[in-house]
Order: C-alpha cells, then sequence, then structure tokens
C-alpha cells in the first residue's frame, strides 16, 4: 500500500566508514525474519539523540538517556543495538534490567564498557523482552559485521512497515566528499515529538558533540517531528545521528560555512527518510503536505497543521476522494489559535482556490476539488493572512486497512 515508495537498491546505499552493520535472525517474535541489528562505530565516532516524548518511555529509550548523558571522551559510543518485534515497554524494573543486560552482552563481545553501548527496541508493549533469545543472536549479528551492510539493516528493524527505508546522499565540503547513509522505520502509532519510529544516520566527517547536539535536535524538530499518520505518540522512538570522524572534514561550530553544509545535507536526508515513513503508513493510499503560511508564528502554523493532519474526518475524507472541504475548516478552527480571523483565511487544495475570506470560493467547483482529492498525491495549503511564518507537516489518509492492521497486530 506504500504511496510512492520505490524499494531501496542496494547498490545506491553507500557505506560510511567509520560504521559496521550486522544482522541476525534472533525469533524476538517471529522465526525466520530479520530482528536484530549491531551498528559497531569507530572509536573516533560523536553520536547524538533525540527520544520520545511519551512520559511512559520504554527501558531501553530510558536507558539511551542515561548513557548519552554521561559521555566521555575517554568513553565513546561504540555500539548500537536494536531489535524488532518487542517494545520492551510498560515492562517495569525487568525492562530497565533486560535493557541493560543487554548492553552488557553486546560489551562483552566488542570489549568495551556496557555504557558505551545504546539499546533499542520496537515491536509489541507491555511484553517481557525475550533477553536470552535477544542476547543468543548478538554473535551471529557480530559474525557478518560490514560496512555496506545498510539494506539489511533497514530490513532489521522493520514492524509493521511494508518495506524497508533508506537511503543515502553526498556532499562536497571544502573540497571533499562527505557520505550520509540512514534508515527508518515506523508505519503506525506516529505523531510529532517523534513517534513508533527509530531512525538511525551515519555520516563520515568529524563533528564536536556540542555541534551534533545541536545539529540532531534542529533536524529532527524539521523532519521526524512533522510527521503524523494516526496522531500516537509512541513509547520508543528514537532518532539517532552518529559522525564517525573518518573523513578529514572538521565541524567544530554552528557558525560556520561547513556547518551550514553538512546541515543542510542532514536536513535533507532527514526529511527524505521522515516521509518514507508517512508514504508506508499502516494502510496509507494518499501522501498528504499541509502547509500553512501567512501566520504570526511558527508555533500556530504547526498548531493548525497539526489539527488538520490529526483529524479523523479530514483523514478519511481524502481516504474516500470526497471533497467534503469543510472538515479542513472545522479543524482549522479547533486547532486553539484563539484570536484567528477567519475572514482572512484562505484555503487551497493543490491548484485550486477552495475558500476565499473564510468562505467558499464563488469559482470553486467540487469536480476540481474532487480531480484533486483522487490523486496519490496532494497538497493542502492555508494562508492565515496574519503574518510571515509558515509550517508543513506531512501525513497520510486513513483506510480500512489501518484498522484491520491494528486490529490484528499482534497475531
Amino acid at each position: 500500500m506504500a504511496v510512492n515508495l520505490p524499494l531501496p537498491i542496494p547498490e545506491n546505499l553507500t557505506a560510511v566508514a567509520g560504521i559496521e552493520l550486522g544482522h541476525a535472525e534472533a525469533g524476538i517474535r517471529k522465526a525466520n525474519r530479520k530482528d536484530v541489528l549491531v551498528m559497531k562505530l569507530a572509536p573516533t565516532a560523536t553520536v547524538a539523540g533525540v527520544f520520545t516524548q511519551n512520559r511512559f518511555c520504554a527501558a531501553p529509550v530510558q536507558v539511551c538517556k542515561e548513557h548519552l548523558a554521561k559521555l566521555k571522551a575517554s568513553a565513546p559510543i561504540r555500539a548500537l543495538v536494536i531489535n524488532t518485534g518487542n517494545a520492551n515497554a510498560g515492562t517495569g524494573e525487568t525492562g530497565l534490567a533486560d535493557a541493560n543486560a543487554t548492553c552488557v552482552a553486546l560489551a562483552s563481545l566488542l570489549d568495551c564498557d556496557a555504557s558505551q553501548i545504546l539499546p533499542f527496541s520496537t515491536g509489541v508493549i507491555l511484553e517481557p523482552l525475550p533477553i536470552d533469545r535477544l542476547k543468543a543472536g548478538l554473535p551471529q549479528a557480530i559474525s557478518n559485521l560490514k560496512s555496506d551492510n545498510w539494506h539489511n539493516a533497514a530490513l532489521s528493524i522493520m514492524t509493521t512497515d511494508t518495506q524497508p527505508k533508506a537511503a543515502s546522499r553526498q556532499v562536497q565540503i571544502n573540497g571533499q566528499t562527505i557520505t550520509l547513509t540512514g534508515i527508518s522505520k515506523g508505519a503506525g502509532m506516529i505523531k510529532p515529538n517523534m513517534a513508533t519510529m527509530l531512525g538511525f544516520m551515519a555520516m563520515d566527517a568529524k563533528v564536536a558533540q556540542p555541534v551534533l547536539d545541536h545539529l540532531t535536535k534542529e533536524v529532527a524538530n524539521r523532519s521526524f517531528n512533522c510527521i503524523t499518520i494516526d496522531g500516537d505518540t509512541s513509547t520508543n522512538d528514537s532518532f539517532i545521528v552518529i559522525a564517525t570522524g573518518a573523513a578529514a572534514v572538521e565541524v567544530n561550530s554552528i557558525d560556520t560555512p561547513e556547518y551550514a553544509a553538512l546541515a543542510a545535507a542532514v536536513l535533507g536526508l532527514s526529511q527524505e527518510l521522515a516521509q518514507m515513513i508517512v508514504r508506508d503508513g499502516e494502510g496509507a493510499t494518499k501522501f498528504i503536505t499541509v502547509t500553512v503560511e501567512d501566520g504570526k508564528n511558527v508555533e500556530e502554523c504547526r498548531k493548525i497543521a497539526y489539527s488538520i493532519a490529526h483529524s479523523p474526518l479530514v483523514k478519511t475524507a481524502f481516504f474516500a476522494s470526497d471533497p467534503n472541504l469543510g472538515r479542513i475548516l472545522a479543524a482549522i478552527g479547533y486547532a486553539g489559535v484563539d484570536d484567528l480571523d477567519v475572514t482572512k483565511l484562505n484555503l487551497y487544495l493543490d491548484d485550486v482556490w477552495v475558500a476565499k475570506n473564510g468562505g467558499r470560493n464563488p469559482v470553486y467547483q467540487e469536480a476540481d476539488g474532487q480531480r484533486v482529492m483522487k490523486q496519490s498525491e496532494i497538497t493542502v495549503r492555508v494562508k492565515l493572512g496574519r503574518g510571515n511564518a509558515e509550517a508543513t507537516i506531512w501525513t497520510c489518509d486513513l483506510s480500512h486497512e489501518y484498522v484491520t492492521i491494528n486490529a490484528d497486530y499482534r497475531s
């Protein structure tokens, strides 16, 4: 059902010097599927991350945040370990013990400290992690560590995804080529402030830790925090950026041309990976861009865009190609912008001017609206007429299959 999302071709995923990837079939939830991934990092690597805002965050998220908070130059992060099939969330003290045990097991195999390992999990919530199976799969993952294993890595982190999500790009900085490759997963329980979403990106630039921390947060707010499928914020979502330090380019300040060039490349790749998640939304048949312009500030633009993108009535109308566009106006009205003057508001579907100055455009024809809504890719554009700020959110429609997938998710 993925919307205009071609399978990534392994040859197009570029190896990043300073990182190796290995996978295993550990039977975490189902037999004969890739469900454990290890990413081994060079000692020169710096790592930064942002995580779910859900207060019921999963045990691996808690451990990751603790390990990153205690980062020392003498003990950098050396590896990431990801399992799919089980979220290790809602598992209490036992879950925390299992997340820590995963770190200990991998650290012993890589001859480093457990605090130098970051664990990640995704899958079913409120079930104990099969820690023995996970630990038993680690040697297999280590045995096939390779720098060009990104495609298998993308396969290894899937849950209800219909296909893997991965992309690469390169950028020239000071005459040097910097390579970036990333993978992501997610198809449901997706809402801004992170979601049932994992994203991992590596690049071979050398980036100072404070700079990488700033870059990761900045990029997340303009990519993975701008997508929504169903309005549910997950317990496990994480976005990790790794700078391996294998290339000659160094970025030590955010106030440099080098940072600007690198940030643009990281943002572009992050938005591509984030949009892949929406395109593969559970049951999705349409990819929808919601842009709100001419607002007083970005916050109110995002608030209105989210309101439209989260609305089940709007999303089901798109699925049915039903130009019942009063639903969009209603979503704008209840978005919480209390001083909004609706008489200045204009609404467009792609090139079709639907609402003019808060009412139906006299020349709007429903056939034109339906023509746009039958497309697989649609842009909703709202002009507020109250400033220069704007924001964009990406979402999808809501179909019968979404209900079916989530009703049968644990079977």
